[in-house]
Parts: structure tokens; C-alpha cells; sequence
């Protein structure tokens, strides 16, 4: 436990789509592995595939455990054998991939458990190809949360360069948000972000919370939940020392941290904060699977089936996710180091 760099397990996600090409573009630039050990997972074959898209050609030692890693100076191999050559076409969802997925991101969960990993970093999956091979959850944070025993609030954030948000409500019909503001979720969401930002190298966060009506209720003619919910809530949250602002109108709030006042957002539902990050960077952004045991990242796009397959896919995303995960799993790994010697 004595070495301080973490190890970060990344997954070359569905095999259908434009993970295994970006995978193999992340890691032709080793300048990106010097501080941390590095495990990539899964089929061999794939990684080969993933390599011969990308026009890359790079050789990892192979190791067959994830303890292993911490033996090597520089990125290792775990090879597994999860989906056949030839099975799993580009573009289509299908069983297979959807499976292969799921027993790669398994193992690194297990591992993660067991103290052998400290970040996950994970290339785009498929849902449906994930819900086709017998994933019970609404998406791959619940299917994180459970498998390592979470029972706290966890969201995603999604990210773009400095700028951070979060989220009371996530995949949930838009008329059913009103019954997700609550003071209890707002705080919750709001101490998480600050917590996770400062696990991320943020000295000092700041967090402003977004308001749910049209300009922020306006006194209440326009809904009230900023006087009844937001605005008690953001208080709560600065009497236990969150130095948390708002609630602004969600239509000015983006301006502000665009320009630097706020390093993160909480917004009250999934598009409020979705189509300001994306106007601001699609191309760039990171998703973050907020309160979990270990940092779990991912490019915030998809699996891109329309150019899967053609060496055309942008590492930019992945080289972002992957650099948040390294922070965030070295700060765990200290934190863990830390506790060993008190």
C-alpha cells in the first residue's frame, strides 16, 4: 500500500461502437501515464481492433490480475474473454455486446472493491445492448451503486473543464421533477459536488444552485419551491459550512460560470443543466458517477455508431475523463495512505 500512485482501470466499452478506437488513441500518448499505474480490461482481440481503427500499434505487458499492476512502471494488460471475434458487428445492439460490457465493468468493480483499483475510467456503452443482455437497472450509475453497496445519495455530474454540474432528478419524465425538489436531495447533491470537486483538486469550490421556475419564481407569482424548498435548502447547507450560493434563475446562472464566478452548478433536472453544458463544449465534455466509493468516469458522449468503425472518433473526451480520474484516484489513494499511518 506504500506506493502512492493509484491504479486506473480502463474498459474499451461496446464493442460495437467507437470505444476500442478511442481507447487505442488514449494510449498512444504515454505522457498521460507517467504518475499512475494503469490497467487496461478486456478482449484481446478488441484491443487489437480498437488499435487497427485507430492506425495505432502499441504493446502492454499482460498481467492476470489487477494486484499486478502496481509491478509494472507503465500501462499493463488484463486480458478477459467476454464476446467472440466476429459476434458483435459495428453499430448494432445487441446481446452480446451489451454482456461483454457488463462482465468487464464487473471485474473492475470487483477489483475496486477488493483495493486493487482506485478510478475507473470507462469508454462509451450502450444501454439498450446492456438492457438486451439483462441489466435490471435504469442505467449504469444504479448498476455501480448497488454493486458496491452504496446507500447514499449518488448522481451524476457532467462536466466541462472547470465547469461541474449536478443533478436532483436524472432519467425521469419531465413532469415528474417538481416531486424531486426536495430539501433533503438539494442538500444532498450539493455537498456531494463540493465534496467530489475538491477530490478533483478544487482548493476551494463554488457551488451555486440553480432555481426550478421560470427566473426563479419570480417572488413567487411563478411557482414557489424557491422560497418553500431551494432557497431553505441552500441555507441548511451553509449552516453545516458549505459555502453553497443561490437559487439563481437558471437562465442567467450558466452566464456566470461561464465567465468563472461558480466552478459548479446543481441543477434541478436532467436538461436544465445538459443543454447549457453541451452548447458550452459538447465535443469535450466528461461524465463523473457522483457519490460512489471510488471516482468512475466516462466521455459524456456515446457510442457514436454512425462513425464506429472508420478511425474518425475524437479522444479529446476520453483524454479528459481519463485525466479526472487519475486526480480523483490519486486523492483517494492519499486519503487511504493517510488513514493507514493515523
Amino acid at each position: 500500500m506504500s506506493d502512492s500512485r493509484p491504479v486506473i482501470a480502463v474498459t474499451l466499452g461496446d464493442p460495437a461502437g467507437i470505444g476500442p478506437e478511442l481507447v487505442a488513441k488514449l494510449f498512444a500518448e504515454p505522457e498521460l501515464f507517467t504518475a499512475v499505474h494503469t490497467v487496461l480490461v478486456g478482449d484481446r482481440w478488441l484491443w487489437e481492433e480498437g488499435q487497427r481503427v485507430a492506425g495505432t500499434r502499441h504493446q502492454l505487458p499482460e498481467v492476470d490480475s489487477f494486484a499486478a499492476a502496481r509491478e509494472h512502471g507503465g500501462p499493463v494488460f488484463l486480458p478477459l474473454e467476454t464476446v467472440a471475434k466476429g459476434v458483435v458487428p459495428y453499430a448494432e445492439e445487441t446481446v452480446a455486446g451489451g454482456a461483454s460490457t457488463l462482465t468487464v465493468l464487473t471485474r473492475c468493480l470487483e477489483a475496486a472493491q477488493a483495493g486493487d483499483v482506485d478510478a475507473i475510467c470507462f469508454a462509451p456503452l450502450n444501454k439498450f445492448s446492456m438492457k438486451k443482455a439483462g441489466l435490471k437497472h435504469e442505467d449504469e450509475l444504479h448498476f455501480f451503486a448497488e454493486h458496491l453497496g452504496v446507500d447514499g445519495y449518488f448522481c451524476e455530474f457532467n462536466t466541462l473543464g472547470t465547469l461541474w454540474t449536478s443533478r436532483i432528478s436524472s432519467h425521469i419524465p419531465l413532469k415528474d421533477a417538481a416531486q424531486y425538489v426536495t430539501q433533503e436531495r438539494i442538500v444532498a447533491a450539493s455537498k456531494l459536488i463540493h465534496d467530489s470537486l475538491i477530490l478533483a483538486g478544487f482548493e476551494t469550490p463554488r457551488v451555486a444552485v440553480a432555481a426550478f421556475n421560470p427566473h426563479g419564481g419570480e417572488g413567487g407569482t411563478c411557482g414557489r419551491e424557491e422560497i418553500e424548498v431551494i432557497a431553505p435548502a441552500v441555507k441548511a447547507c451553509q449552516a453545516q459550512g458549505y459555502p453553497i450560493a443561490g437559487p439563481f434563475p437558471a437562465d442567467t446562472i450558466f452566464i456566470k460560470a461561464r465567465d468563472g464566478e461558480y466552478d459548479a452548478i446543481v441543477t434541478m433536472y436532467h436538461d436544465q443543466g445538459q443543454i447549457a453544458i453541451k452548447l458550452l463544449g459538447f465535443k469535450q465534455g466528461v461524465t463523473v458517477q457522483g457519490g460512489l466509493p471510488i471516482p468512475i468516469t466516462t466521455p459524456a458522449h456515446g457510442t457514436a455508431f454512425d462513425i464506429a468503425g472508420q478511425g474518425k472518433a475524437d479522444v479529446g473526451p476520453t483524454r479528459n475523463a481519463f485525466a479526472i480520474a487519475c486526480r480523483m484516484g490519486a486523492s483517494l489513494r492519499r486519503q487511504r495512505l493517510e488513514t493507514i499511518k493515523a
